[in-house]
Order: C-alpha cells, then structure tokens, then sequence
C-alpha cells in the first residue's frame, strides 16, 4: 500500500490518525471520510462560457460597424455626392528580362 488512500480503503488506520484519536477509543467503531475529489467541470464551462461570449460580442460590435459605415456612406452619397468605390483589380508584374523569351 503505497497511499493513503489504499491504506483507509483496506480498513487501516494511518498512525497520524492514532494520534489525534482520544484514549479509550474503539478503533473498530470509527468512520474515516475522505473528502471528495475536486471538480474540474464549473471552471472549464465557465471559462468556455466566457470565450463564447466574448466572441459573440466582437461579431456584434463588427456587423454594427460595418452597418453604420454602409449607411454613413450611403447618406454621404445621396447628399453630397460623394461616391465610394472598391476596386479589387490587381496590377500584373512584368517578368525579369532574364525570364522572358
């Protein structure tokens, strides 16, 4: 028996226990509890509870901005004129001469 825990489980009393027993004590007649094992479950939800959320509120926050920005530039444009354009056209490079036949 190497733990403690295997020495109460087998129905032994560890000597520390026998110390802090009184004297005139029935051995036979004392329950040892043990408390129980920590649960690791609360923390871990918790935390991906926080996660979740914090990641829902950083979507929220850029869908609403990107909603303003599209009314911002709508209300530009029909009132002032001002127009917005994306271009997405990329420039080709040339081929080093040494490449090129």
């Amino acid at each position: 028996m190497q733990l403690p825990e295997d020495q109460l489980r087998a129905g032994h009393i560890p000597a520390d226990l026998y110390r802090q027993l009184p004297p005139g004590t029935d051995v036979r007649q004392i329950v040892i509890v043990q408390e129980a094992p920590r649960s690791y479950t609360g923390p871990i939800v918790l935390t991906l509870v926080v996660v979740t959320g914090s990641v829902v509120v950083l979507l929220v926050i850029a869908l609403v901005v990107q909603a303003v920005a599209a009314s911002v530039v709508s209300v530009l444009s029909a009132t002032c004129g001002v127009s917005y354009t994306l271009s997405r056209t990329s420039k080709r490079r040339k081929a080093p001469p040494a490449l090129r036949k």
